[in-house]
């Protein structure tokens, strides 16, 4: 309600990407009785494609906010407690004998989900007839102050108020709001961003049935890291440990940012997974044995951008930072986005609704960009190319000063700050009454 007691017009918000960004904002949004929410899907069901995702102690904590804790613990790799738990342990592996030289600790740990799983958990409180599907986003149109229209692939329009664009690293949304801001600012400077770029790493993904492994292997155990030059090899346990997710990352530093020709994404032969780390120390030549199935893809990073807004159109999660995945970060970076966002909306009203996106690039772009960054130097560490190389006096503790931003201010405490300065901004508007 406004502080004048009139009933509020509903804003329509529309999200197109039914992915971990676009279900967690549709069920926050859902919740609001100033929003009508609907999410348009490309595909016809909702799906996630790779195995395991994980999140850390702040996203945790963004996911207790949002009354999912139970529903999450419950599919975790264990319960989260909010003990100190092993982040990773970094091993020296690319050689016949390997050896530990550096273990992360942090509170709650390393907290880690089957994908699907994780995705089914969002579907299931997503209110009947929010989904919509077949609906690939072609173009949208939007004035300074009207409704946005939006143009799918089927033929269909439909119009809204707010556009959310969650769709992914290859976002339609991201390209046309680039290529509009470049021509309203004669900037084509920002038509390099349209388009991924290769990050030089192609990564080879797979799963194991945990009674596949030796029952003393250290991936049944911890988060591990299998740290090798150029190489790298990641291991950790979902669904209640029943299953091993193992990523393998392959590096040519000379490669990163040009571009890559070929498809992105394509089946591979065990031969090839196996002759690409002959010489490792033999635990890791176990995960990779017996690994039950195995693609590879063409890891993609994305160029940094200084907008995530443009009128009334706002990027979420991969469409705004994608970012290689050596922090674990990605999932948590579009829940936090997510959160922020719809938080705001929420206690906006048609008015003032275009100060909320505002506020939400204000504080959640400064802090994706930092881990975006902070993830591809981590990369680096892994694979001993960082300015550390492989001194492990200096290298652990650097790999470790990377996840800084987990003790950052809080989610909470960046709404608070978002909402302070969406107040600051009515007060110049000689406006008030957002809440």
């Amino acid at each position: 309600m406004h502080n004048d007691g009139l009933p509020r017009a509903r804003i329509r918000v529309a999200i197109c990407g039914g992915g971990i960004s676009g279900l967690c904002l549709a069920v926050a949004l859902s919740k609001a009785s100033n929003v009508e929410v609907n999410v348009y899907e490309s595909a016809q069901r909702f799906s996630e494609i790779g195995a395991g995702v994980m999140i850390w102690s702040r996203t945790w904590r963004i996911l207790e906010q949002m009354g999912l804790a139970d529903a999450f613990s419950r599919i975790a790799h264990a319960p989260p407690d909010g003990s100190m738990g092993i982040g990773f342990d970094y091993r020296r592996s690319d050689g016949p004998e390997g050896f530990d030289f550096y273990r992360v600790q942090m509170p709650y740990g390393c907290i880690r989900f089957h994908r699907a799983q994780f995705l089914d958990v969002l579907i299931d409180r997503l209110p009947t007839g929010v989904a919509h599907f077949g609906k690939r986003l072609r173009s949208y149109s939007q004035s300074n102050n009207g409704p946005i229209g939006l143009r799918f692939s089927d033929g269909s329009m439909v119009e809204c108020d707010v556009l959310l664009g969650c769709d992914g690293i290859k976002s339609v949304i991201r390209g046309q709001m680039l290529r509009d801001r470049a021509k309203e600012n004669n900037d084509g400077s920002l038509l390099d961003l349209v388009d991924p770029v290769w990050s030089g790493t192609i990564a080879y993904r797979g799963l194991i049935p945990a009674e596949r492994l030796n029952e003393e292997h250290r991936a049944l155990g911890a988060p591990m890291m299998y740290c090798g030059q150029d190489k790298h090899v990641v291991s950790y346990s979902i669904s209640q440990g029943s299953v091993v997710n193992v990523v393998t990352f392959s590096s040519n530093p000379n490669e990163e940012g040009r571009p890559y020709g070929g498809p992105w994404v394509v089946d591979c032969e065990r031969e090839e997974l196996l002759e690409s780390y002959s010489g490792w120390e033999p635990e890791v030549g176990e995960l990779l044995q017996v690994t039950r199935t195995s693609a590879f893809s063409v890891e993609m990073t994305q160029g940094l951008i200084q907008n995530s807004i443009f009128r009334r159109v706002a990027l979420i999660g991969d469409s705004a930072h994608a970012m290689v995945p050596h922090q674990g970060a990605g999932a948590g970076q579009a829940i936090e986005d997510a959160y922020i966002i719809a938080c705001l909306i929420s206690r906006a009203s048609e008015a003032t609704v275009d100060l909320a996106l505002q506020a939400y690039e204000l504080v959640r772009l400064p802090v994706a960009n930092h881990v975006l960054k902070g993830s591809a130097e981590s990369g680096k560490m892994y694979e001993f190319n960082s300015q550390h190389g492989d001194d492990y006096r200096t290298l652990g503790r650097a790999i470790e000063r990377q996840w800084d931003w987990i003790h950052w201010p809080s989610p909470n405490e960046d709404l608070a700050c978002a909402l302070d300065w969406v107040s600051q901004q009515l007060m110049l508007r000689r406006e008030g009454g957002y809440a």
